[in-house]
């Protein structure tokens, strides 16, 4: 028979026999975020830690366990579905269902991370060299690419009258590995950087 969880302080008193079931040090604590639902936080000796919600009113014996992860950005947290026979039960559950899909997440997680800073690694080193051949040139960090904006006024000194630039603009793609640029201004010097990126390309 269900235990049907209708107060706080049930679901609290629930979540800490939960806790005691699965051993491995766990301990129970607040979880804020959540409106509307009972919630607990359960979080093992290793720094593991289970979100326990009562998700729907009209069904108090039922709760949603979800594996917090380091990313959730990246990773949909996993979560399984659970009755409350009692508190052997959803501690069971948790190791025979949960558990393994939270070390994959972990895991995804980690290499994801990886992945992401390689790429970051790659892109700075291209927009550092495309900048340090612009000087003056700025550098925006967009999402997974970077921008690298130069301008320059043509004017001569002490001219008035409209503002004349010179400018290239590089976009630098998520790992480095490809460069977008645009240039802009006046014929003869677009021409030349032209001409000197394809002697470049050539040499």
């Amino acid at each position: 028979m269900t235990r049907e969880l209708t107060t706080q302080d049930e679901f609290d008193a629930f979540a800490d026999e939960v806790a005691r079931e699965l051993g491995t040090h766990c301990r129970t604590a607040e979880l804020t975020g959540y409106f509307g639902s009972l919630v607990r936080l359960i979080i093992d000796g290793d720094g593991r830690a289970l979100h326990l919600r009562r998700p729907d009113d009209a069904h108090p014996d039922r709760l949603r366990i979800h594996a917090a992860l380091p990313d959730e950005t990246r990773v949909i947290a996993p979560s399984i579905g659970v009755t409350t026979l009692s508190a052997r039960h959803v501690a069971r559950q948790i190791t025979r269902r949960l558990y393994p899909l939270h070390a994959e997440a972990v895991q995804q997680v980690a290499e994801l991370a990886a992945q992401h800073e390689a790429e970051e690694r790659g892109r700075r080193a291209v927009a550092e060299a495309v900048a340090g051949a612009l000087p003056g040139a700025r550098i925006e960090e967009q999402e997974r690419r970077t921008r690298i904006v130069w301008e320059h006024d043509s004017r001569p000194p002490g001219e008035h009258g409209p503002v004349r630039v010179d400018s290239v603009t590089v976009a630098v793609g998520i790992s480095g590995d490809w460069v977008w640029a645009e240039a802009s201004g006046r014929p003869e010097v677009v021409t030349s950087m032209l001409a000197a990126f394809a002697q470049a390309s050539q040499g």
